[in-house]
């Protein structure tokens, strides 16, 4: 790297039930960010004029999502008029991959302080909203083999031979973790509340997370992929491994990522950029990756991009401390820790979006705000956070606390 981008700060809304009846439906998208962004000034006393840039991940970035919304934020929250904005979408990593893009503007040298993160109202902008010929044209559809990502999950599980009770307890463990995260204030220097148009608090605190689910409550769930997999998806997918007999569905409500609403944001620079601005670095990124699987099964890239960031760092698992993979189905958690021989006391320790929901734009962000913390609570110095990606991608990033 030309020099070091240095990670500053990150900070999130709290994750909200996304759906008309969650905490976060009466709050505007807009607003979820402008929320961060109030706080980021006002917790670094931050001259905003010396921000470059603002870029958030948004997989739905229309409606009131759209009209490249980072930009529109910035200008409600007060910020300098030079700040620039942009939206971008690469499905569910799009809040990481806009902070893997933020990193590289800064280790470039073309850019000295820029913010990432993302947004997802998903109680106001519905997932998969904006269509697209990955599902919504048959002929495109055929013809590259593509299911929905439950499928794959299922089709992960069982290629690997894990059974409805493995996938369980992993949801259970996550449900454990992050409730015994939350309630022990751990997750509190980077959760901000969000308020009302009032001023009144509208969430102060993680609210999806069900720590009472236990076994006996998983096991009455429906799987959530049978149905459309026997519509025809599951032959779809056979096509492409044809030694597999049959799919199980194995994945349900209570062991796939929950849909909530949230923000995040991170604010990342060069050295000198924190010396003018009294800023201490938290953390430095230590090399991102991005790469592309095969897109059927679609949900197995963590792995590949975990090594490719690995590689570029010069680093092994030995080095790491900490791996945090996003739960978007129970299968790529247990894939990732096969792929990469992840100790148990390493992986997902407060937990993950099965217990917490994953606000798809907003999730990359959140991630690195979670590892940042866990780093500095351990007294630890390396984690790796990656994530599964439609279309099959993979993405990665490694930090390091300061």
């Amino acid at each position: 790297m030309a020099q070091a981008a240095y990670i500053y700060d990150a900070i999130r809304t709290p994750r909200a039930k996304g759906k008309p009846n969650g905490a976060l439906n009466e709050i505007k998208p807009v607003n979820l960010v402008t929320t961060l962004l109030d706080e980021m000034r006002q917790r670094h006393d931050l001259d905003t004029s010396r921000v470059d840039d603002l870029i958030m991940g948004c997989a739905s970035p229309l409606a009131e999502q759209g009209s490249v919304l980072p930009k529109i934020a910035l200008q409600k929250a007060g910020w300098s008029e030079t700040v620039a904005g942009a939206q971008l979408n690469r499905f569910c990593a799009s809040g990481l991959d806009t902070f893997n893009i933020a990193a590289a503007k800064i280790a470039s040298g073309w850019e000295d302080l820029v913010c990432a993160g993302g947004y997802e109202s998903m109680s106001r902008v519905p997932i998969d909203a904006g269509g697209g010929p990955m599902t919504e044209d048959p002929e495109t559809v055929i013809k590259n083999g593509f299911v929905p990502q439950g499928i794959g999950a299922d089709l992960i599980a069982t290629l690997a031979g894990w059974t409805r009770d493995d996938v369980d307890e992993l949801a259970i463990r996550s449900q454990q973790k992050a409730a015994a995260a939350r309630d022990a204030g751990h997750f509190d220097r980077s959760v901000i509340p969000v308020k009302d148009e009032n001023g009144f608090v509208v969430l102060e605190r993680d609210d999806f997370i069900k720590p009472n689910t236990d076994m006996q409550t998983l096991a009455s769930l429906t799987p959530s992929f049978e149905k459309m997999g026997k519509g025809g998806y599951d032959k779809i997918a056979l096509m492409k491994y044809p030694d597999v007999e049959q799919i199980h569905h194995v994945h349900t409500p209570g062991n796939s990522s929950g849909i909530v609403d949230g923000a995040s944001l991170v604010m990342l620079g060069n050295e000198q950029a924190g010396k003018d601005l009294g800023l201490t670095p938290r953390g430095r990124v230590v090399s991102v990756a991005l790469t592309s699987t095969e897109p059927t099964i679609m949900l197995i890239g963590p792995g590949p991009a975990s090594k490719k960031a690995l590689a570029k760092a010069g680093l092994t698992m030995d080095d790491i401390d900490l791996v945090e993979i996003n739960e978007a189905f129970a299968s790529v958690v247990l894939r990732l820790q096969r792929d990469l021989d992840v100790p148990d006391e390493k992986l997902n320790v407060v937990g993950g979006a099965i217990a917490l929901g994953h606000p798809l734009g907003a999730t990359g962000g959140m991630l690195v705000s979670t590892m940042l913390d866990e780093l500095e609570r351990r007294n630890l110095k390396r984690a790796l956070i990656c994530m599964c990606v439609g279309g099959g991608m993979g993405i990665a990033s490694i930090i390091e606390r300061v």
